[in-house]
């Protein structure tokens, strides 16, 4: 993107999506509306906004192939509609096994073009004896980071598991917003999510905006929430605790400047590759 990039009023939606599809997606109409009507010009949806709270086989009827079905043409649309950048915190997406899909981000654009699609790359695992989950055994992993420069700054995409991996965001370099989409769980959330949160802000002197599911779900599932917008400092500007709702905060360019000025550390690295990386767009 040609110039200075400009502010943003960001916003991260938080459901407590069940098993129905078209159910997900009038609760989200009204939030993204929510949202927009308080000046969001960029909306970060969580994972599984669409589905959740059924068996894998359920998500795995649900799946589009990349490019057309009814979940990404709404997301096509409502981005029009409201003029705003939407990222879909994660639909399921077709992957060459029949037993398999993609966890993945898709980004559209003010006028409802799909610019970016990131594959979720890390599969959580979690068994402490009580609840246990392995997504490697229904979804493909992604293999390849992806970043997109846009009018307010560049982002980097990530989905929930991924949070716990620095070297992903580092791998994108110069990043001015992480986006993280997530479903965390009510015993790692409440042992991790905020503190790895605010590390990934710190350590990268960028903005976090995070998006979760955030409540009880039709299979018993408990939901973290605690969607949050955290800046360049490591401060939470706004949380949600549990139920849906949304969390705003503005991205500050003169507040990102500041803190990379005074506290200078991205320059001050000795390991690893200190180079911008190239953006990494997908398009239907």
């Amino acid at each position: 993107m040609s110039g200075a990039p400009q502010n943003v009023r960001l916003a991260g939606v938080q459901m407590v999506s069940g098993p129905q599809v078209a159910d997900n997606l009038a609760a989200a109409t009204r939030l993204v509306a929510e949202a927009v009507a308080q000046g969001a010009g960029c909306v970060l949806l969580p994972e599984y906004f669409p589905i959740i709270g059924a068996s894998d086989a359920a998500r795995l009827a649900a799946r589009e192939s990349f490019g057309q079905g009814p979940v990404q043409d709404w997301l096509a649309a409502t981005a029009s509609r409201h003029g705003i950048w939407l990222v879909a915190g994660s639909i399921p997406l077709m992957a060459a096994r029949p037993d398999k899909m993609y966890n993945a981000s898709l980004v559209f654009d003010p006028t409802g073009r799909c610019v970016a699609r990131y594959d979720k790359i890390h599969l959580f695992g979690f068994d402490d004896g009580r609840e246990a989950y392995d997504e490697a055994a229904s979804i493909e992993a992604g293999a390849t980071p992806v970043a997109l420069d846009t009018p307010f700054g560049r982002i980097g995409l990530s989905i929930c598991y991924d949070l716990r991996f620095p070297e992903l965001y580092r791998a994108l370099g110069g990043l001015d917003l992480i986006l993280l989409p997530a479903a965390f769980t009510e015993t790692t959330g409440r042992a991790h999510w905020e503190i790895l949160l605010r590390a990934r802000a710190i350590e990268n002197q960028c903005y976090v905006l995070a998006a979760g599911q955030g409540g009880q779900h039709a299979n018993g599932r408990r939901t973290y929430g605690h969607s949050m917008i955290v800046d360049p400092w490591g401060e939470v500007l706004d949380v949600k605790a549990h139920g849906p709702g949304v969390v705003l905060a503005e991205l500050d360019h003169a507040r990102l400047a500041a803190v990379r000025r005074q506290l200078p550390a991205l320059q001050h690295r000795k390991l690893g590759p200190p180079a911008v990386a190239p953006a990494a767009r997908g398009e239907p």
